[in-house]
């Protein structure tokens, strides 16, 4: 039977909204559309009848539409009309030379994505988020006026390192090649159940990253923060850079792997370690092109 398919766009992106007819012609051919959203609207409360997310956009998008949707257990298949489309696996040409199988009764490659859940406690009480979850990394930045912070890290309640910088990020596999790898963070598989704990230039030279199983609560007790200024946002909390939270002295975070998990569709016609090498250059050599081997 076709998959019913909810289509998610982001139409601030000018190659959506060329390729946004076709899209909806081959999912119209091979499947069925059960309903179309802007990717900035609230998110549906139910699949909509739904067996299949398709996104339109690119990585940022994807990563917003994957947290957001979560809770409807639904694979979500990403079209990269963006960038870089690291997240986002497919492009207009395999979306559409695939569209019979994914759209179809294919099988479907899918991988379970681990998820951060977040919670602040401030004053012994949580304060409410709305947005807690993240796809790729939970970051505390030091914000306006880039002082350095002070935290404390504690795992499954027993104390860490107290780390000064310009802050700390906890990602996922998934968002192990975003910020953290920037920051001098490893690279985890994106099967591998675990969270990746980097710095972000610590006032020290023995604070060098750590992976812990997923499992872990990890506690960040924000012992010296910036406060907000002159209307400057201050040490903040980020998730996947894309939802803020204003945080304080004396604020502790507490992150975790996440109850649900994002169901991610795979492209069959190439692997993580191919994009990985296509995409993030990884450990091309120097002078070399993108395409060396």
């Amino acid at each position: 039977m076709p998959r019913g398919v909810l289509l998610m766009v982001n139409r601030s992106k000018p190659l959506v909204r060329g390729a946004l007819d076709e899209v909806r012609e081959l999912i119209a051919r091979h499947g069925r559309l059960v309903a179309e959203l802007e990717a900035d609207s609230a998110a549906p409360d139910d699949g909509e009848n739904a067996d299949l997310i398709v996104v339109l956009g690119g990585d940022g998008t994807f990563l917003s539409q994957a947290r957001r949707c979560a809770h409807l257990g639904l694979p979500i298949l990403g079209v990269n009309l963006g960038n870089l489309g690291f997240l986002a696996e497919f492009d207009l040409d395999s979306f559409r030379s695939q569209a019979a199988s994914l759209l179809g009764d294919g099988q479907l490659e899918i991988g379970e994505r681990v998820l951060i859940s977040s919670r602040v406690i401030r004053d012994g009480q949580e304060i409410e988020l709305g947005e807690r979850l993240a796809t790729n990394d939970a970051v505390v930045t030091a914000g306006f006026p880039f002082r350095l912070i002070t935290i404390g890290v504690s795992i499954d309640g027993h104390r860490g390192p107290v780390v000064r910088g310009d802050g700390l990020i906890v990602s996922t596999p998934t968002g192990s090649t975003a910020y953290s790898v920037a920051a001098g963070g490893p690279i985890i598989a994106p099967g591998v159940e675990a969270l990746t704990i980097t710095p972000l230039a610590p006032h020290s030279l023995a604070f060098r990253p750590i992976v812990v199983p997923a499992s872990c609560c990890i506690e960040l007790e924000i012992r010296e923060a910036n406060a907000v200024s002159n209307g400057q946002t201050g040490t903040s909390l980020m998730l996947d850079g894309q939802v803020p939270h204003q945080l304080r002295s004396g604020d502790t975070v507490q992150l975790r792997a996440a109850d649900v998990r994002a169901r991610i569709v795979r492209n069959t016609m190439g692997t993580y370690w191919e994009t990985l090498i296509r995409k993030m250059h990884w450990a091309v050599p120097p002078g070399a092109g993108s395409g060396a081997r």
